[in-house]
C-alpha cells in the first residue's frame, strides 16, 4: 500500500506557472509507475504525464513541452511543473501509482483504470 497526497494547486492567469507536488508514504520501496492525471468538469480523467522507476518519462501531446514530471527520491515526492498554462488546463489534478509497472510494460499508462493508488486531487484553475 502507498498513500498519495497532492498539494500546490491554485489559480493563475494564462501563461503562468504552477508546480504540483505529490507526497508518497507507506510502502515506497516497491517499484512504482507514477502518473499525473487531470479531470475537467464533464470530461473523463486523462493521463497527463508518467514517470517510472527506470527514470523514463512520457507526456500527453496536449502538455508536451509545457509540463515536466520529476521526482525527488530522497523525499518520496513527485512533481509536475506546469508552464505556459492555458485555460484548457483547468481541471482537478491527481497523482497515481501502479506497482511493478513501467512505461515500457504499460503502454496504456494514460488510462486511469491501470492505476491502483490515488491521491485526493488538487484543483488548478487557469483564467484567460
Amino acid at each position: 500500500q502507498v498513500q498519495l497526497a497532492e498539494s500546490g494547486g491554485g489559480s493563475v492567469q494564462a501563461g503562468g506557472s504552477l508546480r504540483l507536488s505529490c507526497a508518497a508514504s507507506g510502502n515506497t520501496y516497491r517499484h512504482y509507475l507514477m502518473g499525473w492525471f487531470r479531470q475537467a468538469p464533464g470530461k473523463e480523467r486523462e493521463g497527463v504525464a508518467a514517470l517510472d522507476s527506470d527514470g523514463s518519462t512520457t507526456y500527453a501531446d496536449s502538455v508536451r513541452g509545457r509540463f515536466t514530471i520529476s521526482q525527488d527520491n530522497g523525499k518520496n515526492i513527485l512533481y509536475l511543473q506546469m508552464n505556459s498554462l492555458k485555460p484548457e488546463d483547468t481541471a482537478m489534478y491527481y497523482c497515481a501509482a501502479e506497482g511493478d509497472a513501467t512505461i515500457a510494460t504499460l503502454p496504456t499508462w494514460g488510462t486511469h483504470d491501470e492505476y491502483t493508488f490515488w491521491g485526493q486531487g488538487a484543483r488548478v484553475t487557469v483564467s484567460s
